[in-house]
């Protein structure tokens, strides 16, 4: 029904006079089921009395007729109308292992490990308004142009933009004024939002009645775009717009008082650029919007981190005898999201995104990761 039939939100009244709006998304009572057919082989084993094993599986999945939001001309009155979209294809691997290297009466040590890759493919697209395949299904356009993209033949989730201009020699090519040349379109693939694969360590120990574990997550690949860093640097609030530059002087100085700096790369002859542009005026520093292409603003996405960590006491049994039915009753101190060991976006934290779902990969406005710390009360009656 929320995606078949048009309907009104009743919203706030404009004094006295009530109100109620049509959703910019035109609806489509001709829309075909979403359909998913799936394979799957997988493979388990234990050895050693259970104290090691493993699990494997590699999965194939084909989804036909995904319902999407597609983009249409606003002289509709609307700005995207859901259709069957188009079709995608999955493929992935996951695995895990699980063991047990010390194990006494009084002491154990248990780690499971966890590994996942996954790719995907767009196999078909919707009809365009010249009744030909698309070759493109934009998914959603942001403040600097960058985009997500689902292309035909590619992976969902595309990051597209202006790029940097390069030589045979995948050198950037600079102008004459020392800036770089930037490509005229925005529909270059600069990034993708999916990682080559994730995975996870959990280790986990108990001496009587203390417990501990730890739980390493890690992610390997994959593209976030940071507006923070495309407005941050164009305004100066970063320290990588506040530095000692090649001539020992602060580099906003004015370049008759040797500031400035110059850009790596070659002019278009192929010689070496040595070209030195100011770094005086925050916008025309050339770490921001404008002076550099969109694609300067794509970093790895890629982090390991300390997830969650617990520690646990069971209280003894004799300790709970006039507890009546009680049983048992454990405490536990659990902290999540306690550590960024390692990342590559600077100033934040890889997974904080405008958007969920569809729509991940873009950052703008990020706040700090929130740490969690809780106690929890276990009772088995």
């Amino acid at each position: 029904m929320y995606t078949t039939k048009d309907s009104f939100s009743i919203v706030p009244p404009f004094g006295s006079n009530p109100q109620a709006i049509l959703s910019t998304t035109k609806k489509n009572p001709n829309l075909k089921p979403e359909q998913t057919t799936s394979k799957e082989i997988g493979l388990e084993l234990a050895f050693l009395k259970s104290r090691l094993g493993f699990d494997v599986s590699y999965y194939s999945t084909n989804t036909f007729n995904e319902i999407l939001p597609v983009n249409v001309s606003p002289a509709t009155g609307f700005n995207f109308q859901y259709l069957n979209a188009g079709s995608v294809q999955n493929k992935g691997i996951e695995a895990s292992l699980n063991g047990t290297p010390v194990l006494t009466n009084n002491f154990s040590w248990k780690v499971t490990v966890n590994f996942t890759a996954a790719k995907n493919k767009i196999t078909s697209l919707y009809k365009d308004a010249t009744g030909q395949e698309a070759k493109n299904l934009l998914l959603a356009g942001f403040q600097n142009g960058e985009s997500l993209n689902a292309p035909l033949g590619q992976s969902f989730g595309t990051i597209r933009g202006t790029d940097y201009i390069y030589n045979a020699n995948s050198e950037k090519v600079v102008k004459a004024n020392g800036q770089y040349e930037i490509t005229a379109t925005s529909n270059n693939n600069i990034g993708n939002v999916n990682p080559d694969w994730t995975g996870g360590i959990n280790n986990s120990f108990t001496y009587k009645n203390f417990s501990l574990s730890f739980l390493i997550d890690i992610r390997h690949g994959g593209s976030v775009f940071s507006n923070d860093l495309a407005y941050g640097l164009a305004d100066g609030i970063y320290p990588l717009t506040a530095y000692t530059n090649d001539l020992g002087k602060p580099v906003r100085n004015p370049l008759n008082q040797g500031g400035g700096f110059i850009r790596p790369g070659v002019y278009e002859n192929g010689q070496p650029n040595t070209t030195r542009v100011t770094g005086f005026n925050y916008g025309d520093f050339g770490d921001g919007v404008g002076r550099l292409p969109l694609s300067a603003f794509v970093y790895d996405a890629s982090y390991v981190k300390l997830r969650e960590a617990l520690i646990g006491y069971t209280l003894p049994a004799g300790a709970i005898g006039k507890l009546g039915p009680v049983k048992e009753v454990t405490l536990q101190l659990i902290g999540r999201n306690l550590w960024i060991i390692h990342k590559n976006l600077p100033y934040a934290d890889p997974e904080e995104g405008l958007s969920a779902g569809n729509l991940q990969g873009i950052q703008e406005g990020a706040y700090p990761t929130v740490r969690t710390i809780s106690f929890n009360l276990k009772l088995r009656f």
